[in-house]
């Protein structure tokens, strides 16, 4: 067998769990020999907390010993959930001075343990995890390992790498308006988003609660099946049943995107009819705007003993995001609340006959970093903020090119996060294993 610090290859749970098996320190030292393999600015950049070698050996044999579906599994944390024993920083230059060291874990750290998973980090993310692209300029800016000089994604952007890089085989993110879709599109992985107000979200440090979801990442099928079982247990599909759903080309596309979704999504869904994309549209034009107003308007409430006390230690960018939340006029307000009603109820109404509805999950490739500053971020946000509005599930579907780079992904928006058709689809290869 090769040593540790000498395998490269990315490792399903099932491997991981295998190694942690035959020699639990082996296994901790495959983590961190990983983590050694990233250029020192990117550890740095990805990672808020490392649990130590001889510690995580220790906790791998514990979990193997006390079995479990995840049992001898290493997982990463996004750095809005609590670590007991660990500071909580939320990707910020100063949270950590404001909130005492976690005296509990969170909910969904005590799910993962129960279940026989081993949190071996916490990563970072864009700050407060109010950004799409990922961009940190307190602990640097997370590379893309699928898309090297671009961006992960964001706001899970330590999270998304941990898994694309192959140092985890799954890592827990959030996502509030895209921050797992997005990732998960421009770095090739499998995405699950839950749905607001559930428990595994509520005690993460939040953005936006109406919208703020738990969700996590894998790198492949079976890996995002079992932690679909593990976690949410779908419902199975009736013998013979085929669900039915309905691709839409929404937003603002390059044609690259535009041409690989389509064919993708042929695969599965049939393409909007007429009356079906005229409500969707009808309902999705204003759905960016509404999602602005009313997330900034929570964020502002969420950072309000902050943002005249300590306005020096946000980054501009961000600053400037939650401050808008003050100042929309109560016109504004009203329209974005009721254009968000009526995006719910126009989702609503389309799920009592049909099972599914795929989007696109970004509008281009991964971003190069330099780019990431001038990118339009309404353009992404058209295509997100319909299901973090409406509070539904989204599966996320890589979508690759013919040498194997990311390219974007499709979006399955689901009524409900036991649905059938997350293991429906996972099973059959043939609906998003095709390649450019």
């Amino acid at each position: 067998m090769q040593s540790a610090d000498t395998e490269h290859a990315p490792r399903s749970i099932a491997e991981w769990q295998a190694l942690s098996a035959q020699d639990a320190r082996m296994a901790a030292q495959l983590f961190h020999s990983r983590v050694a393999g990233l250029p020192e600015s990117q550890r740095h950049a990805v990672f808020a907390h490392l649990v130590n070698e001889a510690e995580l050996a220790r906790a791998l044999q514990e979990s193997r010993n006390c079995g479990g579906p995840l049992s001898g599994t290493p997982y990463a944390l996004k750095d809005l959930f609590d670590l007991k024993g660990v500071f909580t920083r939320a990707g910020s230059s100063f949270l950590q001075e404001q909130r005492p060291v976690a005296a509990h874990n969170s909910v969904i750290v005590d799910l993962l343990s129960a279940r026989g998973a081993v949190c071996a980090a916490k990563t970072h993310l864009h700050e407060f995890a109010y950004g799409l692209t990922g961009e940190n300029p307190f602990f640097g800016n997370v590379d893309n390992p699928a898309a090297p000089g671009c961006t992960t994604g964001g706001s899970s952007s330590g999270s998304v790498a941990a898994v694309a890089a192959g140092i985890v085989p799954f890592a827990i993110g959030t996502d509030t308006g895209g921050s797992v879709r997005v990732p998960a599109a421009f770095c090739g992985l499998f995405g699950f988003r839950m749905t607001p107000s559930h428990r595994w979200i509520s005690d993460a440090f939040p953005l936006a609660p109406s919208c703020d979801t738990a969700g996590w990442f894998t790198a492949n099928a079976a890996d995002m099946q079992l932690l679909l079982r593990t976690l949410v247990s779908p419902m199975r599909m009736p013998a013979g049943r085929t669900p039915q759903g309905l691709y839409l080309p929404w937003g603002p596309l390059d044609p690259e995107v535009a041409e690989l979704c389509q064919r993708h999504a042929s695969g599965f869904a049939r393409p909007a009819d007429k009356n079906s994309a005229g409500q969707l549209h009808n309902a999705f034009a204003p759905g960016a705007q509404a999602y602005s107003i009313l997330t900034s308007i929570e964020a502002a409430h969420v950072h309000r003993e902050w943002l005249d006390t300590l306005p020096e230690r946000y980054s501009p960018t961000v600053l400037s995001r939650i401050r808008r939340g003050r100042d929309w006029n109560e016109t504004a307000i009203i329209r974005a609340a009721s254009d968000r009603q009526f995006l719910r109820s126009t989702l609503d109404s389309y799920f009592l006959s049909h099972d599914f509805l795929v989007l696109p999950a970004t509008c281009c490739r991964p971003l190069r970093h330099e780019d990431c500053a001038a990118f339009n971020r309404e353009r992404l946000l058209t295509l997100t903020a319909p299901a973090s509005l409406a509070g539904y599930p989204v599966l996320t579907l890589p979508l690759k090119d013919e040498s194997g780079r990311p390219v974007s992904g499709l979006q399955v928006i689901l009524p409900r996060t036991d649905s059938p058709v997350s293991e429906w689809l996972l099973a059959q290869p043939a609906c998003w294993a095709k390649r450019a």
